[in-house]
């Protein structure tokens, strides 16, 4: 295949038991569907798994690693190395803030908060960690490792400047305005989840990252399946002393379902995120492949033990728009009187088919499955042949535009 625009990958994946994604009450996350109800699990359930598994396929072992992600960068990561090297706390703050409102941007209302909490930090004579606190941010940003070493490297230099203890902020303006492009320079720099998933900036010495790599809610082919189960632990001291009872009672939602999950690559996208690194962009794809059909979310962990592989993982490699199967299900699967994850296949082959019919068969099909029937999808491989396909595709025709 000649240059790849997308990369499609459709998963079938089954849970009992489990409660894999809450929202703020604690039930499980649901999504009204074609008339009936559905369990879900959150696109950023799924990803922040996937971005922290530990297994063969991780994907956090790749230079340089994966993005951090928090309000406490600065402050943690920039700040407080910088007082450990014996610079003065109040300098430090001083210019690491100055760093830090020029790349984030920063509004009186939190120029002034800051101010204060640095204010409050002297007059109590705080511990460098109380003082830094000022540097952390409303909202949680994303930094790579290499850029969060290049930031505090510019500090460090901005400290040894009596002009930077003169005036911080004009003295950081002045660096900046010397060295504009070397930030946005940085290969790879923002890390390699930020390169898959995106970061959103709006500074002009950051480099922005379009998410290349883009992740549907995963829902139940069918309506929902939900038990409240009710619970109890025993205190073992009151046992023993001849107590009855529980020391503990209360209830939980656990459900079961075959979950539909689907994720679609912008081949051009991830290579240009990725340093215009075919060879690497391949090897992402394959470890993400692997990655998406082995890693379950971990809510209950002890409790439900979620651990499941996809029993399907159907891959699409073309130039045409991307277009999720979700409306195969759009009529729930029944759940009575046969096989789900039989009735969950012929829909897709049907759906597929429907499609093709309509728009024409443009892109090329992998199917790994345990299910008969998956082979009409397209050619039947392992999920290691089918990822290193996929992989070898984007390795070999990637280009960045």
């Amino acid at each position: 295949m000649t240059n790849p625009r997308f990369l499609q990958i459709h998963t079938l994946t089954p849970y009992a038991a489990a409660l894999l994604n809450r929202d703020d009450a604690g039930a499980a996350k649901r999504l009204p569907f074609g008339g009936s109800i559905r369990t879900r699990i959150s696109s950023q359930c799924l990803k922040r798994h996937w971005r922290r598994a530990d297994h063969e396929w991780e994907l956090k072992s790749f230079d340089p690693g994966l993005s951090l992600r928090s309000r406490r960068i600065f402050s943690e990561r920039v700040a407080l190395p910088l007082i450990g090297e014996g610079f003065p706390a109040e300098q430090v703050v001083a210019v690491v803030g100055a760093i830090q409102a020029l790349l984030l941007g920063e509004s009186p209302k939190a120029k002034k908060e800051k101010k204060g909490k640095a204010a409050a930090g002297t007059d109590a004579e705080a511990d460098p960690a109380t003082l830094v606190e000022a540097l952390e941010t409303k909202q949680v940003i994303v930094l790579g490792e290499p850029e969060v070493a290049y930031l505090r490297e510019a500090a460090r230099t901005l400290l040894r400047d009596p002009a930077a203890e003169a005036d911080p902020v004009r003295a950081v303006t002045d660096w900046a305005k010397a060295g504009k492009a070397n930030l946005a320079a940085l290969n790879k720099g923002a890390g390699i989840d930020a390169a898959l998933f995106g970061r959103m900036v709006t500074s002009d010495h950051l480099a922005r990252c379009d998410a290349a790599i883009h992740v549907a809610h995963a829902f139940t082919v069918h309506a929902q399946e939900l038990e409240n189960d009710y619970f109890s632990a025993v205190d073992d001291l009151a046992q023993e002393s001849g107590e009855t009872g529980s020391g503990h009672i209360n209830t939980t939602e656990l459900t079961s379902g075959l979950f539909y999950g689907y994720v679609a690559i912008d081949v051009p996208l991830l290579v240009s995120n990725l340093g215009h690194d075919t060879a690497l962009a391949g090897q992402v794809v394959e470890r993400l492949i692997h990655t998406v059909a082995t890693v379950s979310p971990g809510a209950k962990l002890g409790s439900t033990a979620p651990h499941s592989w996809s029993v399907l993982v159907l891959a699409e490699m073309g130039g045409r728009t991307p277009r999720s199967l979700a409306n195969a299900f759009l009529n729930p699967v029944p759940l009575r009187g046969g096989d789900v994850a039989a009735a969950a296949v012929e829909r897709l082959t049907t759906h597929v088919a429907a499609l093709d019919a309509m728009y024409g068969a443009g892109d090329e099909r992998r199917v790994a499955s345990i299910l008969d029937g998956s082979e009409a999808l397209g050619t039947r491989l392992p999920l290691g042949d089918l990822a290193g396909w996929a992989a070898g595709s984007v390795a070999a025709n990637g280009r960045a535009e």
